[in-house]
């Protein structure tokens, strides 16, 4: 049985907590002193947001309430239903069934300078970007792999569109499509690049050791897979490691790694 605080921090509860106990403390104390009510409103969002497992969802809680105040007509007269118009924005580009993936961040220009040192691939071998976002990413693997066939996925509808419309010529020459990374086929590429969040980390382990060929290459930037050896790290100053691990994996030692099966692995 999860403990209460790991059932709190199950995402999006912190958020529609955060959000709920916030408008509750200003709807109650609004007739009594506005200011009070706007402070300690954002307190209760400030409170919840303790209970988010990342900056960026801390910060989605404790603004949630503030943000929906102002667009909610309560601080400017707009009418109520225009908050929604964002929200609907927000929706479609970023899809529910996406929620437990990363958010959009993109991966920063300088982010894989090194990677084809580190990672040699021979002309014409097959990457893929498992969600792929606007294409910052592709981006940056074509600087690292001008000769490589790009291939990058994505589970938003609009951002695939604009990720298609961006890589579809030089200098970039990438193929995007719109799918579910979890669905689609890791087997054949050479490398597979993640920029995820820590949370699904193991989910992607567990699919490379099942459809990442032998020498191909798992690359994550900025959060590792702790449950295996990374062949190396790249650090460069002001940038976020990438960790890069090959299959067959190494596994780190202890009770779990030593429990694990090790899963079906295509060979090429």
């Amino acid at each position: 049985m999860p403990s209460a605080a790991a059932a709190l921090a199950r995402w999006p509860l912190p958020a529609l907590l955060g959000w709920l106990a916030a408008w509750s403390a200003f709807a109650a104390l609004r007739p009594l002193s506005a200011p009070l009510a706007l402070a300690l409103g954002s307190a209760a969002g400030a409170g919840c947001a303790c209970f988010a497992t990342t900056r960026m969802r801390r910060a989605l809680v404790a603004l949630g309430f503030p943000l929906s105040l102002v667009a909610s007509g309560a601080a400017t007269g707009l009418p109520a239903w225009a908050w929604l118009m964002p929200l609907a924005l927000l929706a479609a580009g970023y899809p529910r069934a996406a929620w437990r993936d990363a958010p959009l961040f993109p991966t920063p220009a300088g982010a894989l300078d090194g990677l084809a040192a580190a990672v040699p691939l021979p002309p014409g071998a097959s990457v893929l970007d498992a969600g792929c976002g606007l294409g910052h990413g592709l981006a940056a693997l074509r600087r690292a792999y001008p000769d490589a066939r790009l291939q990058g996925v994505e589970y938003s509808t609009p951002l695939a569109a604009l990720a298609a419309l961006r890589c579809r010529r030089a200098p970039l020459r990438a193929a995007v499509r719109r799918g579910d990374m979890w669905a689609a086929d890791w087997g054949g590429h050479a490398l597979v690049y993640l920029f995820q969040r820590p949370e699904s980390l193991p989910r992607a382990v567990a699919k490379a050791r099942r459809e990442l060929a032998d020498g191909a290459w798992l690359a994550s930037l900025e959060f590792e897979a702790a449950e295996l050896e990374p062949q190396a790290v790249l650090r460069r100053a002001g940038e976020r490691p990438l960790w890069l691990y090959r299959a067959p994996f190494v596994e780190r030692p202890g009770p779990a790694a030593a429990s694990r099966p090790s899963g079906r692995r295509r060979r090429r």
